[in-house]
């Protein structure tokens, strides 16, 4: 599988069916691999990219610890490199941020950015006050329990070990990441961008609640809010026929069925 040049980073890639494009970037403890469970769904209809930002997976790394700021570019490079002139960025909680920090710096890309279990770090002191107390709270649970529930982890401890495992390919730990919180683009700029948005989340997501997250969509003028029942913050993994579900009526409407002959996006 190929690698992208993004400044002095390789970043690592793989690409899966054909159609209309879609690029699934991935949170703090996964990787490319991480979306086994929605290559298996969509490449039969989309061409589907999936991407380790630099310092996880594939992809080189410094000791320092991998700038949060650099992600957009790594998904730009990508894009680039594949030769796709438009995608639907996916974005999975930290690589929801890098997703919509990359259709802002290059609207013209991005047929549309779903924030997944994320507000994708959008400046505004309303959303930043509640994404700080949701943490707060999340921060009283064991890690693994912010991320999957307690129900999964008894009922499927294969693969509770392997989401577990997913982390230790990655150089960059969550503690690694620099600039991660640093400020986002302001709602205004995000308004006038104009590409849609699907802020796709958990009734129980212990991370970032659906109350954060319908207040966002509520600030957002291009923005469609999904909020599936149950489902935890991990969703995509735990309970990947819910993800896929949701996720494919917002991709429906971005790229209708005709459009599936048009190729890989480019």
């Amino acid at each position: 599988m190929p690698y992208a040049t993004s400044g002095s980073a390789n970043i690592y890639y793989e690409l899966h069916g054909k159609g209309p494009a879609i690029l699934f970037i991935h949170g703090s403890g996964g990787h490319h691999a991480a979306w086994w469970q929605q290559v298996a769904y969509f490449s039969s209809e989309y061409q589907v990219i999936t991407v380790d930002l630099r310092g996880f997976g594939k992809s080189s790394s410094i000791p320092e610890g991998p700038d949060a700021q650099d992600f957009p570019q790594d998904v730009l490079a990508v894009l680039d490199h594949a030769g796709i002139s438009k995608s639907v960025l996916i974005g999975q909680s930290i690589g929801a941020a890098a997703a919509l920090s990359m259709a802002m710096k290059n609207p013209a890309r991005a047929a549309a950015v779903v924030l997944a279990h994320s507000v994708g770090g959008i400046s505004h002191p309303e959303i930043a006050a509640r994404v700080r107390a949701d943490r707060t709270e999340a921060e009283k649970l064991p890690v693994l329990d912010r991320l999957l529930t307690p129900n999964f982890q008894l009922a499927q401890p294969a693969k509770t070990f392997l989401f577990q495992q997913m982390g230790t390919f990655n150089a960059a730990k969550m503690k690694d990441l620099r600039n991660l919180t640093s400020a986002g683009p302001s709602v205004e700029a995000v308004n006038a961008a104009g590409f849609p948005i699907c802020l796709l989340t958990g009734e129980n997501d212990a991370v970032l609640r659906p109350a954060t997250i319908r207040h966002a969509q509520q600030l957002l003028t291009h923005a469609t809010l999904t909020v599936v029942p149950r489902a935890p913050h991990s969703m995509y993994w735990e309970a990947p026929e819910l993800f896929n579900a949701a996720l494919h009526v917002f991709l429906k409407s971005i790229y209708p069925r005709d459009s599936a002959s048009e190729g890989a996006g480019t």
